[in-house]
């Protein structure tokens, strides 16, 4: 079956490449305008974001080792609602707190995740490839809020100890963690039924950059074969 302009054009590598850079430069943009702001918990964020996004192009170094540009603008969407959305709330929940934060924690895990996939030989079935995106949401939420209680501590910003009491802020911590865990089950679903399994991934790479584990063709491309 052939394959129809749109999809060569977006399943092409020389574009995944550059739609990829591109997304990068912009999180790096964010970054700098975040760190302006005072945005210092952000900017960190954003660059620990961009950090994961260019490992493969810096280990391999070959700049066309880059992640597929869905997985870097779904890492974006965070950052951009955050932008758009700063101070609108529904039922008294902040976008700019607690929805932002979950999502962006997924997207980083979704990063790891596609990374692992493409860039090594790690083999994950269906039913681990979601708990591991989940697995790693959480994990990363973890480490969030770890980094925010030691710069309270040893910083003295005012992150997590804001004023309010203390059986306050444990509570909103811990709804947090449940809200990261539901976004990380989507963004585990997201990565096995759509990166995995139709995103076409083995045609945006150069030749040998997944390791000793050849791609797994979808329905559709074996059916192009």
């Amino acid at each position: 079956m052939s394959q129809t302009g749109l999809h060569s054009a977006v399943e092409s590598r020389r574009l995944n490449t550059a739609l990829g850079w591109l997304l990068v430069l912009f999180l790096v943009a964010t970054a700098v305008g975040q760190f302006v702001d005072g945005e210092l918990q952000w900017a960190g964020f954003t660059l620990a974001v961009v950090a994961v996004a260019v490992v493969p192009a810096v280990a391999r170094r070959d700049p066309t080792s880059m992640l597929p540009w869905e997985v870097l603008f779904l890492a974006s969407l965070p950052l951009i609602g955050r932008a758009l959305v700063a101070g609108e709330t529904v039922g008294g929940m902040t976008f700019t707190g607690r929805v932002t934060t979950f999502l962006a924690v997924a997207a980083v895990a979704l990063l790891v995740a596609v990374e692992l996939d493409v860039f090594t030989a790690v083999r994950m079935n269906h039913s681990f490839a979601v708990a591991f995106v989940v697995v790693t949401t959480m994990a990363a939420a973890g480490v969030w809020a770890v980094v925010r209680w030691l710069s309270d501590i040893l910083l003295g910003t005012s992150f997590l100890f804001d004023g309010r009491p203390e059986a306050v802020i444990e509570e909103a911590l811990m709804w947090d963690f449940v809200a990261a865990t539901v976004a990380g089950l989507f963004a585990g679903v997201l990565f096995e039924y759509y990166f995995r399994r139709r995103a076409r991934l083995r045609r945006r790479i150069p030749e040998g950059d997944a390791g000793a584990r050849p791609f797994p063709l979808s329905d559709d491309e074996v059916s192009d074969e």
